[in-house]
């Protein structure tokens, strides 16, 4: 399994976590720029912007530890686009990250909330 698949089972993994707690999935994939948010989600409180990190090991760090600092920014400055264009409804938002190992012996979500700002 390449890269880009391992992210999309990771993606619909998170998806399908964020539908079972309640939220509603706004956008997948969003692109502003060179910034790539991979969901925008929301309940009646949040619009959650969401990085999903998929990993098949631990070997060199865990997943959420492969968000940079730029992509932060990059993502920050989509979010403002994403709520500027779109008029989402929403009195607070957040950065979360999904934290995925999926191989074939284990399968772990960590749902990192307000993991950057």
């Amino acid at each position: 399994m390449n890269n880009l698949e391992k992210g999309k089972i990771g993606e619909n993994l998170a998806v399908n976590y964020l539908s079972k707690k309640g939220f509603k999935i706004l956008e997948r994939n969003f692109r502003y720029k060179k910034a790539e948010i991979d969901i925008i989600a929301s309940n009646e409180k949040f619009v959650l912007f969401i990085e999903v990190k998929t990993r098949s090991k631990t070997t060199f760090g865990y997943p959420e530890e492969f968000v940079s600092e730029q992509q932060e920014e990059r993502i920050m400055n989509a979010a403002t686009h994403f709520l500027e264009t779109t008029g989402a409804p929403h009195q607070f938002i957040r950065f979360d990250i999904i934290s995925i190992i999926k191989n074939s012996s284990q399968q772990e979500l960590v749902h990192i909330e307000d993991a950057f700002h």
